[in-house]
């Protein structure tokens, strides 16, 4: 078998021979191009499982574009690295015969493996579609199908969950396509009823004092979780999740594992002398040995990582129109207002660049990111207080 580091150009070009020829793309070892004496080209990858050699036939490359192609392999040969079979997992998937078939099918082989919130798809499913359509055959849904289930719950008063029906429906047709079980997905393009914006709610400085006495009244774990998030800027998750062997308070630094992480990229949040205060009161002989905001036992629940706690917690406070994610918003806004470069902003939140510059720009920002959360940690305080705010010196790039 030849091996070349194809092109879309050299897929097209390339001529059939008398014989099956399989041409190996040098650029994603195991992916294939397979082409016929009849000039039908087709897509493969070749893989191990269990020491035995395996091969799995994608579709036409006259259908699958050679990027999509890698993409589609790149994520096979993971999961076979993992154990398992997806030669046998797709003559499974053929036996997939209605919508019901097809919802527990995505979600077992493809919503858990990539998605935190895997849950929320199931229950979409389980809610707003599977009690219409459970039964119906996958070749049998149109696109008109899928247009009036969306508008039926849009109308039904909820337009945004509508979106989210909508978008879950064109996920779960393409995971279908992928695996041969429809020719074309009807959920393409499906315009969305919902008109969303994105929330913009930032806390004035009487709501964070109103808000911080407020904290002070829960446990002392879920009093932390809300003033952490606060402080540091990070998300609800990983505030939630913060570990002890996380930590290095000696040198004030919180590395969030790309495990955690929401854009599973590993970060380093430098941790101010209040943060670090906080997490020091929580050190006592009863404390959870792994998670920082965890209870000491499970007679105790879960601490501060419980939702259930959480909602009982933030159902006590009295500003209006408050989410946790607020806290967020808040530092960020409260930053770039005294001063500090949106990009060490951005590097705090944790953002995800997609520019050309951030491919070649290793600096890690660790000393900006600092800098930067000090002048935050000073300017709250000041807030609390009851001080002129406007008088903490504006930050010094």
């Amino acid at each position: 078998m030849p091996t070349l580091m194809l092109t879309d150009r050299q897929v097209a070009a390339i001529k059939p021979t008398t014989t099956r020829v399989e041409y190996v793309d040098e650029k994603v070892p195991g992916l294939a191009l397979r082409v016929t004496p009849n000039g039908a080209k087709s897509w493969t990858v070749r893989y191990r499982h269990r020491g035995r050699l395996r091969r799995l036939t994608l579709g036409s490359a006259s259908v699958i574009p050679l990027v999509k192609a890698r993409e589609h392999v790149r994520d096979l040969l993971h999961e076979a690295s993992k154990g398992a079979d997806p030669a046998t997992e797709k003559q499974a998937g053929r036996k997939a015969e209605t919508i019901g078939d097809l919802a527990a099918l995505y979600i077992e082989k493809w919503a858990k493996l990539r998605k935190r919130s895997w849950k929320a798809d199931d229950n979409l499913l389980r809610n707003k579609v599977l009690p219409t359509w459970q039964h119906r055959a996958i070749a049998d849904i149109t696109r008109q199908d899928v247009r009036g289930l969306v508008e039926d719950i849009a109308e039904a008063g909820a337009p945004i969950v509508a979106n989210r029906v909508a978008a879950l429906l064109s996920k779960m047709f393409a995971f279908a396509l992928d695996r041969d079980l429809v020719q074309a997905s009807p959920a393409v393009r499906i315009p969305r009823p919902g008109q969303e914006h994105a929330r913009d709610r930032v806390l004035t400085e009487d709501e964070l004092r109103s808000l911080w006495q407020e904290f002070d009244l829960l446990d002392k774990p879920m009093a932390a979780f809300y003033k952490l998030r606060l402080l540091t800027a990070q998300r609800g998750g990983e505030v939630m999740s913060m570990r002890w062997h996380d930590l290095d308070l000696s040198t004030a630094w919180w590395t969030i594992p790309a495990e955690v992480s929401k854009n599973k990229l590993a970060h380093r949040v430098p941790l101010s002398r209040t943060a670090v205060t906080l997490i020091e009161a929580l050190r006592t002989a009863a404390m959870n040995t792994v998670f920082v905001l965890g209870a000491a036992s499970r007679t105790k629940g879960a601490g501060a990582r419980g939702k259930r706690q959480q909602s009982e917690a933030a159902a006590t406070f009295t500003v209006p129109d408050f989410r946790g994610h607020d806290l967020r918003r808040t530092a960020a806004s409260m930053m770039a207002s005294g001063g500090i470069p949106r990009l060490t902003i951005s590097k705090i939140l944790n953002h995800v660049e997609r520019s050309i510059t951030a491919v070649y720009d290793r600096h890690s920002y660790d000393a900006e990111k600092r800098a930067a959360l000090d002048w935050w940690d000073a300017k709250l305080r000041a807030i609390l207080n009851s001080q002129d705010s406007a008088n903490v010196l504006p930050f010094a790039r």
